[in-house]
């Protein structure tokens, strides 16, 4: 239709579908706040609300417990660790240190007897008694520790025990949950689909279309965007049921659209031509050839051919000649364009 309009006229309508999209991206910020805020009337169902406290707070209580101990036990364990390598390192460093002065000791008399070496032997057995003594310290604080840890998954394992009984409740009250948002969804943007659909059929081509077309995206999109992702799955049956019906209707409609429009333009063609001309209109036609299909049954034509007058599909005029000028030009054309005179102006008298 771009060639059939005045230039204004074109920027005024690019500026109004401007206004269009602005009106129906504000229309779809609202949509999603109040879309993103429904769950909020539904409190969040928990699998804690569905298992037996009366069993389930002495066994938290008692892990809490058995954690801290743990925990205790950790840290007495790395204290045994560092008290066991502090020993060891002590034991080691002593025992080199004996070696090396036995080494450079010269003595006459045997080792045995030496009062010196065996008071270095009796402090050798000290640290070796001490590194012993930390070993077990250690060893003491590993089973502690392994205790604590066997206990808290035991714990854990009758606390997970009671919460698989649950699930099953928990998971129904979820979907029943999910169902329940996804119905208020759904009682929100139905009647806006509903809506955006009477108003294309009515009011698209209306003096207000600006707001018109900005509420019909809005209003798809809140349905195909803001609701599709919640609908509830159940195992895909649900999303490909839906989809199924959504297709069928949209089919459906498009097959009755097809039919009534195929059945419009018989009976459009059956009329006179003057008639047809009527009803086409001016800007309609413009709009038709511009597209290089005939503006009467709108199948394609070659225009530029200048052999072709008449629409060899329907046999509307495409075009005649100026009765003043002579010129051939479109018969849809309401002045000539070599001359300027109006199209029905009659043909000059003849001279005599």
């Amino acid at each position: 239709m771009g060639k059939a309009l005045r230039w204004s006229e074109k920027w005024f309508r690019r500026g109004l579908w401007l206004v269009a999209f602005v009106f129906a991206s504000f229309l779809i910020g609202l949509g999603s706040q109040l879309v993103g805020d429904l769950p909020r009337v539904q409190a969040p169902v928990r699998l804690e609300d569905f298992v037996d406290q009366t069993q389930a707070a002495p066994l938290r209580a008692r892990l809490k417990a058995l954690e801290g101990s743990a925990q205790d036990a950790q840290q007495a364990l790395e204290q045994a660790q560092l008290q066991r390598s502090k020993a060891r390192s002590e034991s080691q460093d002593a025992r080199e240190t004996y070696a090396n002065w036995l080494a450079a000791r010269s003595v006459t008399e045997r080792r045995e007897d030496n009062p010196e070496v065996l008071a270095r032997n009796r402090q050798l057995d000290a640290l070796k008694q001490a590194e012993r003594r930390a070993q077990e310290a250690l060893e003491a604080q590993q089973q502690a520790q392994l205790d604590a840890r066997q206990a808290s998954d035991a714990v854990r394992t009758q606390l997970g025990a009671l919460e698989d009984a649950a699930r099953g409740r928990w998971q129904v009250a979820q979907r029943s949950a999910e169902l329940r948002v996804f119905l208020y969804r759904l009682a929100l943007t139905l009647p806006l689909l509903l809506l955006a659909g009477w108003l294309f059929a009515k009011q698209r081509h209306g003096t207000w279309w600006p707001f018109v077309w900005g509420f019909i995206f809005f209003a798809l999109f809140a349905f195909f965007v803001e609701l599709v992702p919640y609908l509830p799955s159940y195992g895909g049956y649900v999303r490909y049921v839906v989809g199924i019906a959504i297709t069928a209707l949209v089919g459906r409609w498009a097959i009755v659209a097809l039919q009534r429009y195929l059945e419009r333009q018989q009976q459009a063609e059956a009329l006179p031509e003057q008639a047809r001309r009527q009803e086409l209109g001016y800007d309609l036609a413009l709009e038709r050839l511009a597209k290089g299909v005939c503006p009467g049954c709108e199948r394609g034509v070659d225009l530029k051919n200048e052999k072709i007058d008449f629409c060899p599909h329907c046999g509307i005029g495409l075009f005649d000649r100026c009765r003043p000028c002579g010129t051939r030009k479109s018969a849809f054309a309401r002045y000539c364009h070599a001359c300027g005179v109006a199209a029905d102006a009659p043909a000059p008298p003849a001279s005599v």
